[in-house]
């Protein structure tokens, strides 16, 4: 029988390009051998997580991959997420959109409401339309003891802080908190049920995408794959609006993950020169997934109308970079670290 590798997951935010993230743990899925141990997700990472252990629980990987897909049926199902429901009747179907990507009338149209129009002027009209998705899973999988540790990110508006949901404190409020982008969503109130105190809440992305720290926890496994769905690189320059506004997102998304990196890089360091006294500070392995070629390829709006084709190209994608990886990677899971993290910061 063969050894079984436990692991965590950390899973990036990133819109509709977390339709990639599904492909992966879709792949993942199929490795008998394979536990997931603990999972940190923001945005798009927190609902594949959700959806991940609520399958998990209710019945192990091949129901995971079940509910993984009705999750994001129901995504490509939601139209633009620039704007409430009830206007996007009058918007070009996304099908028209897709052909020009950002520089169609359509998006371009949308984009400028969401910059020059506040998310709460719509009144009893506002309605977030990713709550129904938020509000469909079944908490009780999600928040119970058994199965993966999840956790979920989200950026406090009033401290600028990252805070982080679990167990019974992961709940609709939570995921909608962690996929709050502020031009476009209400910021999601959350009631400490401990204090009495109502705090607001914006996308994690911007304080932890993922956070990492959670899967520090002594009796979770050494080893973190992160799926990145951020381009960390991008060769050419933004020149137009929407370009800019995309590179900017990407590396404000990004920071705080590399930061994490350069972190535990520093400690890995201190514990293989003997400089850290060995158990003072777990030495994590680090692994990341990604397809950067693909990534860079799309834009922001493909991001925010997520299209049935764009998701299921992305699935695609996403299973066949975990494919390599496991190919290229899969017998240093638990043995050695496959991330080379200088590179990332240098």
């Amino acid at each position: 029988m063969a050894e079984v590798r436990r692991i965590n997951l950390a899973l990036q935010g990133g819109g509709a390009h977390g339709a990639f993230t599904w492909g992966v743990l879709d792949r993942l899925l199929e490795e008998e051998d394979l536990e997931i141990a603990g999972i940190s997700g923001t945005s798009a990472g927190a609902l594949n997580g959700a959806a991940l252990k609520s399958g998990l629980i209710e019945g192990g990987a091949p129901r995971a991959r079940e509910v993984l897909g009705e999750l994001w049926a129901r995504i490509g199902a939601v139209g633009d997420m620039r704007m409430p429901a009830w206007m996007a009747g009058f918007a070009p179907d996304p099908g028209i959109l897709a052909k020009a990507l950002a520089y169609s009338p359509g998006f371009s149209a949308a984009d400028a409401l969401s910059r020059t129009v506040s998310p709460y002027v719509y009144g009893p009209f506002y309605r977030n339309p990713l709550a129904p998705i938020a509000e469909g899973f079944n908490y009780g999988e999600v928040c119970a003891e058994a199965g993966p540790a999840l956790f979920v990110g989200a950026t406090n508006v009033r401290t600028g802080k990252v805070r982080v949901f679990s167990g019974a404190d992961i709940g609709p409020e939570a995921i909608l908190a962690s996929a709050c982008l502020p031009t476009l969503f209400q910021a999601v109130p959350v009631r400490d049920p401990q204090t009495g105190e109502t705090e607001h809440f914006w996308d994690g992305g911007y304080t932890g995408n993922p956070a990492l720290f959670p899967l520090f926890a002594p009796e979770l496994p050494d080893d973190i794959v992160v799926v990145n769905i951020n381009p960390l690189e991008r060769d050419g320059l933004p020149v137009t609006p929407q370009e800019i506004q995309n590179r900017i997102n990407e590396i404000s998304f990004n920071s705080s993950l590399l930061r994490e990196l350069r972190a535990i890089a520093f400690v890995q360091r201190l514990v293989d020169s003997g400089r850290m006294p060995a158990g003072a500070m777990k030495r994590v392995r680090m692994h990341m997934i990604a397809d950067d070629d693909l990534m860079n390829r799309l834009s922001v709006a493909t991001k925010l109308v997520p299209l049935p084709g764009v998701i299921a190209e992305l699935f695609e994608a996403g299973r066949g970079a975990c494919d390599g990886f496991l190919a290229a990677h899969g017998g240093d899971l638990t043995r050695r670290q496959t991330l080379d993290l200088a590179a990332l910061y240098d």
